[in-house]
């Protein structure tokens, strides 16, 4: 029976529960790490040597630090990892203005004077498809995702219309960016921000904009922001067939989605951001959840068909709270899967993020005799493969019902994209493969150039995650 120490503040007291009593009453911090005066306990990790350590040595070339003695306790890196927090929460407090006496919420007195002018200009355009965030995290210094969920926040007047106190939200930001890993090459900060920034995008189209409550969209943006939060940089398969614990715990179910949930919900209970707002508070908990675990790409047909009933009966209103925040769903789908749909100079630039997570991914699973995962393969596939199968499976259809919804210039900017990257793709695919004398044929054209067999039997391979054909 697992049994989870939980440390209850307002009585000083520690009580242990069960699973099945914390799914009972609702208690959504199962996986997250306890919090007292003197800092983290230790988590339990799971089966394989290698994963008894915090996820971001697995991004370390030291053999030593892949494989911990006997005896091993995490309590030294998490104590660590707390001393950077403190101190990257003080840093942040002494480089602002906020201690001095100016605008109190002038989102900008979070960035060093050399790169305020340029920081603000862009943020004057952060509703532009076009927006740069590895330019904009370069200006901030790294704090991209402090910097505009702070700035978005304060742009709709949440801070004041729901009295947030802005020493627990500074906090709260800097703890959320802190708690991505930087090491991954993907599933990082900067790809929180991009995510966050893509949302207000979706926020702002006409039907949504005329329609969404002020709660609609803090929580639309906050689930942006904390999506992938202490996402470990491998997928949920790499965690079964190792048997960790985060796995067991979610019972093999939307486990990276459970996880990012339970420790956003951490980060603002310890921060105490909504303690002012009791009524609210569990309501906005759950919700953030279930925006979270709508992103789970193995339930996306489930999400997608739901979607395009609705759009086939036409019976969506937004005046309808349940319908608002099914919307808030697929805003939050799209913009987490929205690179393909950015101009090329971006959207190439993420396709090798992810496919360098992948594979390094498969570099572990072939170092310690597993099973490699589908795409993570690097001598099976290529990048252009695993994007133009990405987007012909699952980018294609979710935004072509996303054009249905809401057919504006937005929507048709990003179609027009999708397809443009996809030729490109194409085009690279066909140039890297090898000529030969006896290929008289004409070659097919870029913009239908499909995967190699490799691609296409991996892709295969993913097909039983989803719950019915994808195209």
């Amino acid at each position: 029976m697992l049994v989870t120490c939980v440390w209850e503040r307002s009585f000083s007291t520690v009580r242990f529960m069960t699973l099945e009593d914390m799914c009972a009453s609702c208690f959504p911090l199962g996986d997250v790490r306890v919090r007292s005066q003197v800092g983290f306990e230790p988590e339990g990790r799971g089966s394989y040597p290698y994963l008894c350590i915090d996820f971001r040595t697995l991004h370390s070339c030291s053999e030593s630090s892949l494989i911990p003695g006997p005896g091993f306790i995490s309590a030294g890196p998490v104590s660590g990892r707390r001393l950077r927090r403190l101190l990257s929460f003080q840093r942040y407090l002494h480089s602002s203005r906020l201690l001095w006496g100016t605008t109190h919420l002038n989102p900008l007195h979070i960035l060093d004077e050399d790169y305020i002018g340029q920081a603000k200009c862009m943020l004057e355009r952060v509703g532009s498809w076009n927006f740069d965030i590895f330019l904009f995290d370069r200006l901030t210094n790294g704090n991209s995702l402090v910097t505009m969920t702070f700035h978005l926040l304060n742009q709709y007047g949440l801070l004041e219309l729901f009295q947030l106190d802005m020493v627990k939200l500074w906090r709260f930001l800097v703890m959320v960016q802190e708690d991505y890993h930087s090491l991954n090459p993907y599933h990082n900060a900067v790809h929180a921000a991009d995510v966050t920034q893509a949302m207000y995008c979706y926020l702002r189209e006409p039907k949504l904009a005329k329609s969404l409550t002020s709660c609609d969209i803090l929580l639309g943006l906050l689930a942006a922001a904390t999506h992938d939060l202490d996402h470990p940089g491998v997928n949920q398969p790499f965690l079964i067939k190792t048997n960790h614990y985060l796995a067991k715990l979610y019972r093999n179910s939307s486990v990276l989605e459970n996880h990012h949930w339970r420790s956003a919900v951490g980060l603002l209970r310890e921060t105490g951001l909504f303690s002012h707002l009791p009524l609210i508070r569990l309501k906005m908990e759950r919700q953030l959840g279930s925006l979270i675990l709508a992103t789970d790409i193995s339930r996306q047909n489930e999400y997608l068909g739901k979607f395009r009933t609705h759009l086939n009966q036409d019976d969506l209103c937004l005046s309808n709270a349940s319908h608002r925040h099914f919307i808030l769903q697929m805003a939050l789908k799209c913009a987490d899967i929205c690179n393909p749909c950015r101009p090329w100079e971006l959207s190439k630039q993420w396709s090798e993020k992810v496919t360098q997570e992948f594979f390094h991914q498969g570099d572990i699973e072939k170092k310690h005799k597993l099973e490699v995962s589908p795409l993570c393969d690097s001598q099976r596939n290529s990048m252009g493969n695993i994007q133009i199968g990405f987007m012909t499976y699952v980018v294609e259809p979710l935004f072509a019902e996303w054009g249905r919804f809401s057919d504006t210039r937005l929507s048709q900017t990003m179609l027009g994209h999708l397809g443009l990257n996809k030729a490109s793709w194409g085009g690279l695919v066909q140039q890297e493969r090898p000529s030969s004398p006896d290929e008289l044929e004409p070659s097919r054209p870029a913009s239908v150039t499909m995967p190699t067999p490799a691609i296409t039997e991996d892709l295969l391979l993913l097909r039983p995650i989803f719950d019915k054909p994808l195209i």
